[in-house]
């Protein structure tokens, strides 16, 4: 765009100043030929020359409109490719970036990491190097390892290409190759396994790349050559040979090249295509010894055959399967010669059989030598797969396809893991815009709530006012209690969890349990043997069987059942479940199922998030399910679903086993923010109030002098430093997260000078986020947002 406007301003420019001087010549003649006033002719020209800049300012608002369309098509292309790139000038300065690209950087420019804590020293230098380039006018391009905020590392390539024009403005482009890096990396390993056998074999073997240079020698070929393989490597292949011409395919008669003074031995070389840049020779030496090394030689292939790392398996052109290999049988987890004779399309997915007959019709039609692509496969358990394929041609003489060669890479793994990372950063994403939003609704409950209790003190049960008061304040419970279930979901809210016995805690349930189903739904609860314990917050569990329960109901309109059953389960590895990976152990198994209308599969993969709901607008808040997640996990559980429309739902609680004799109970976490205590007592002493929330502060601050107290504010960390120094502090409230110097890093500072200082946090975020990093200091109280005036009170006293 800016391009565009340069040039576009410099015609506009270039323009004016032809057509001023001419405009005042015309004046001049019009004068002197017509006899007309000068200043008519010249309010004339001057009309014309505004007439012809406002044209020239069209055109360059048509063409910066353009510029900008096109600009914005471009950055929305190449965000959907996952690229980021970022323009930046000569001062360092960002001039243009996408959406991807700041998620990345910033609004710095990539060359900024230099200095910061992103890079490891390799990387370091590596970006060193290609800002040099890009500044000396070069381009340059390296693969860098960066160093997330949250401490995962990916590898990107990146690029830095300076722009035409000359004034030293750089593009920078960054794409994330982490999984390509590691698929790579795999293949390395197998193609290095694979030469190790090739290198065994008594016949010799070479590989020519499309350019018909040589790869790769055995040591076999090489010791026929009496050369050493190294110095084989990206030469002509015809340096192979002294007599003859190398075959593309089939079989020719040759002698080997000699060093000179010395005569080849005479060979059969045998040439295969594989796929479109690549072809294997293999040279059979003809001698008595070459002879009796052709029998070892069928021996080697065959053992190169069964001993491969990748699962190979032959088909004919009418698809059936001819061979396997040993591999291939461990991959579908079938004895091999069960799999021979039979169509490959019976061990393909349904769903992928279409795709693989087209592109294997290709490979019989001769439209390809070969094929890749991404396939299910069904055999003892479906698994995913890379197959790659190519036509094994006849010889030379009789022409066509002999046979398919089909090579399998089992991805599974990989595939799951990719699944389990990009549904943990969804669920990590959502968490933390979630936390975030609770903990700015905790700042505003809490002066809605503390200023509604100054109120109740000056108007009591008999004042006209007082019932309105309690509207609001019981209002701004309610949504306290909405704000406490999205810190569950993003996994900051307070526990107090202690062993319990599940089968007792449901046998306790059951009885509001059957109140909710009402008299048209069922209620099933059978109990498994020997559960064990569990260690959860009893609310907080009492709360997932609910939400799950009341979900179940809303899913039966017209009445049905709704079966709970516990049982154990035992992983001896860890085990993939969908996105989630449980780790080895005992756990404990709670299934919540229903007769209901069941989850469409297009939904399912969405009905943890928070706010998303299938219900009519106005029948839920869509933090049901969220919730139930956020607690499990919190827990160190995990939550299953199977569901199908029209055949009910089941969701499954996994919850780690603890043996039913273990009676060690852990501390109990701070109060819950509902706990409303009994009136505190007044009392006395200087407190020192940090709040960066002026609502927060005033409330807390005029609650506090209330009570008695003298009461020193501060709106920071820094602030509350010089503060702790000038006079004598009882007790120092601060809350966690402010800006700047943060309440953990006030705490510590504080300490220092005065250890005997008493504290106590307040924060919107769970307790055990500030006690991790404090767990080293005594006489720390914490006092989790909304709090009431009440509990503020007895939390100050407490601590004193």
């Amino acid at each position: 765009m800016s391009c565009v406007s340069r040039k576009n301003s410099d015609r506009l420019r270039a323009g004016l100043a032809l057509a001023v001087p001419g405009l005042a010549l015309g004046t001049a003649a019009g004068a002197l030929l017509f006899g007309e006033h000068p200043l008519r002719i010249a309010a004339a020209a001057a009309g014309l020359a505004a007439v012809a800049a406002l044209a020239l300012l069209a055109d360059e608002r048509r063409a910066r409109r353009r510029a900008e369309d096109r600009l914005a098509r471009l950055d929305l292309a190449v965000g959907r490719l996952g690229l980021a790139f970022s323009v930046v000038d000569a001062a360092g300065r960002v001039v243009e970036a996408n959406e991807s690209a700041r998620a990345l950087f910033g609004e710095a420019s990539p060359a900024a990491l230099i200095d910061g804590p992103q890079l490891d020293e390799a990387a370091r230098e590596s970006l060193a190097r290609l800002a040099a380039q890009a500044a000396n006018g070069r381009d340059g391009a390296d693969t860098v390892l960066l160093i997330r905020p949250n401490g995962r590392r990916d590898l990107f390539d990146m690029t830095a290409r300076p722009l035409p024009g000359g004034d030293g403005a750089v593009l920078w482009l960054a794409e994330e190759s982490t999984a390509r890096h590691a698929i790579a990396a795999a293949l390395r390993d197998d193609l290095d396994r694979l030469g190790d056998l090739l290198d065994a074999l008594p016949v010799g073997v070479a590989a020519i790349d499309r350019r018909g240079r040589i790869e790769r020698v055995n040591r076999r070929l090489a010791a026929l050559l009496e050369l050493p393989a190294a110095a084989l490597e990206n030469e002509p292949a015809d340096r192979l040979l002294s007599e003859g011409v190398l075959p593309s395919a089939g079989a020719v008669d040759v002698r080997l090249r000699a060093p000179e003074g010395r005569v080849g031995v005479r060979a059969r070389i045998l040439a295969s295509p594989v796929g479109n840049d690549q072809t294997v020779l293999v040279a059979l030496p003809d001698s008595a010894a070459a002879r009796d090394g052709l029998r070892f030689a069928a021996q080697g292939l065959e053992r190169v055959f069964e001993e491969a790392p990748v699962g190979i398996a032959i088909v004919d052109t009418e698809g059936t399967v001819r061979a396997v290999n040993r591999a291939f049988a461990a991959l579908m987890g079938l004895p091999g010669e069960t799999m021979i004779g039979q169509p490959l399309s019976q061990r393909l997915a349904p769903e992928d059989r279409a795709d693989v007959a087209t592109q294997f019709s290709k490979l019989v039609m001769g439209a390809a030598k070969a094929i890749h692509l991404d396939v299910r496969l069904q055999g003892a358990r479906e698994i995913a797969a890379t197959l790659f394929a190519n036509a094994l041609p006849a010889n030379e003489t009789e022409g066509g396809l002999e046979a398919i060669a089909l090579y399998l890479i089992d991805t599974t793994e990989q595939k799951n893991l990719e699944v389990q990372f990009a549904q943990a950063q969804k669920m990590q994403a959502m968490g933390q815009l979630a936390g975030g939003i609770a903990h700015d609704f905790n700042n505003l409950l809490t002066a809605m709530i503390g200023f509604c209790d100054l109120l109740l003190q000056r108007h009591g049960q008999g004042d006209p006012s007082f019932a309105d008061i309690m509207q609001v304040k019981q209002n701004a419970n309610r949504a306290a209690n909405l704000v406490r279930q999205l810190l569950a979901f993003s996994r900051r809210q307070t526990l107090k969890p202690r062993l319990v016995n599940v089968t007792d805690a449901l046998v306790e349930l059951s009885h509001l349990l059957r109140r909710l189903m009402g008299e048209t739904i069922e209620l099933d609860l059978r109990h498994g043997g020997d559960l064990g314990l569990v260690r959860v917050d009893p609310g907080q569990f009492d709360q997932v069987i609910i939400n799950l329960a009341v979900n179940a109901r809303d899913a039966m309109p017209g009445g049905g059942q709704l079966a709970i059953r516990t049982g154990t389960a035992r992983f001896e590895r860890p085990t993939q479940r969908g996105a989630e990976l449980i780790p080895a152990g005992e756990y404990v198994l709670i299934e919540v199922s229903d007769t209901g209308t069941g989850i469409p599969k297009e939904v399912i993969g969405r009905i943890f998030e928070p706010f998303f709901s299938t219900k009519a607008v106005g029948a839920g808040t869509g933090l049901g399910l969220s919730t139930v997640y956020g607690i499990l996990r919190q827990t160190d559980g995990f939550i299953l679903v199977d569901s199908a429309p029209g055949q009910g739902s089941t969701f499954t609680i996994v919850l780690p086993r603890y043996p039913a004799g273990d009676a060690a109970q852990p501390p109990a976490l701070g109060s819950a923010p509902g706990d409303e205590p009994a009136a505190a007592p007044a009392g006395g002493g200087t407190i020192l109030l940090v709040e960066d929330e002026d609502a927060v502060r005033l409330f807390a601050c005029r609650a506090l002098k209330n009570k008695g107290y003298r009461v020193i504010e501060a709106k920071n960390g820094e602030a509350a430093l010089e503060l702790v120094n000038s006079e004598p502090i009882d007790l120092m409230i601060t809350d966690v997260v402010m800006p700047g110097m943060d309440g953990i890093t006030l705490t510590r500072l504080v300490r220092v000078e005065h250890p005997a200082l008493k504290v106590v946090l307040i924060s919107g975020y769970a307790e055990d986020t500030a006690r991790g990093a404090l767990a080293d200091l005594p006489d720390v109280h914490f006092l989790p947002k909304p709090f009431s005036l009440k509990q503020l009170a007895h939390a100050v006293k407490a601590a004193l």
